[in-house]
């Protein structure tokens, strides 16, 4: 099946590195235009802004940071501005935050991980659902974890933010849907990217995670970005509303493979 994007306006945070920028590559392989967004490393998403217009494709780079309103406003004006609108968000910036048991983490700390990982999802939703339900067509896709179903000790503030984001998806599907525009969350498992190097290159952490996963491997970001291209197309064009978990069988619990 051939997935045809063309003429589809994107925008990723956090697109210029690890998933965001796999997913900035596939909806552009697919046919769309893609903004990437960035708050730091300039440098990069300039490159893989030039590197998609060397292959006849339409890109821009926006800056802002997504925890501020005010600032998630103005690249929204920006799209407005330069393609007239949007008809993809893929909400996929975040961080993990400092690790701490819940009770000796410092209240800056557990704030820093909401503001940007829940409050910054929902500024951005809130400024593309306005446009797409005024247009009666579009996607929300947020980028999630299976940390949205498996807690994770030492990142109670990442757990919370990504089990947020899944009911804020599930509540903005619920009232975009009279105006046929779908919202998701995509969740991801283990997968190979420069934020979590320091765990599968070293083969103490590496053999210790592949235990967590059933198909004994980590996933590469392109399989994130794959699943992400289908969701956000008319193939899924009866999927609103839901998490997909893409983690090799992670939130399969995979310690009871050998009996309960």
């Amino acid at each position: 099946m051939n997935i045809d994007l063309s003429g589809k306006r994107a925008l990723v945070t956090g697109g210029n590195s690890g998933i965001g920028a796999a997913i900035v590559n596939a909806l552009s392989d697919a046919g769309a235009k893609v903004a990437i967004n960035y708050v730091s490393h300039p440098e990069a998403a300039e490159a893989m802004t030039q590197a998609i217009w060397d292959k006849g494709r339409e890109a821009i780079t926006i800056e802002g940071d997504i925890s501020n309103d005010n600032q998630v406003e103005a690249m929204f004006k920006r799209m407005d501005e330069c393609w007239g609108g949007i008809d993809i968000l893929i909400n996929n910036a975040g961080i993990d935050g400092a690790e701490a048991a819940g009770w000796k983490m410092k209240a800056k700390d557990f704030q820093e991980v909401i503001h940007i990982n829940l409050l910054g999802n929902y500024y951005c939703a809130r400024q593309a659902l306005r446009r797409m339900t005024a247009q009666k067509s579009g996607v929300v896709l947020s980028t999630s974890s299976v940390h949205e179903m498996i807690a994770w000790t030492g990142h109670s503030a990442y757990t919370a933010s990504k089990a947020a984001v899944g009911m804020l998806s599930k509540t903005l599907a619920q009232e975009a849907a009279p105006y046929n525009v779908r919202v998701l969350s995509l969740a991801p498992g283990a997968i190979k990217t420069p934020i979590n190097k320091n765990v599968w290159d070293n083969k103490k952490g590496l053999d210790d995670l592949l235990e967590k996963i059933p198909l004994g491997r980590i996933g590469e970001p392109e399989e994130i970005a794959r699943m992400a291209v289908v969701l956000v197309s008319d193939v899924a064009s009866y999927v609103t509303g839901r998490t997909i978990y893409v983690d090799g069988g992670m939130t399969d619990y995979p310690d009871f493979a050998h009996g309960g």
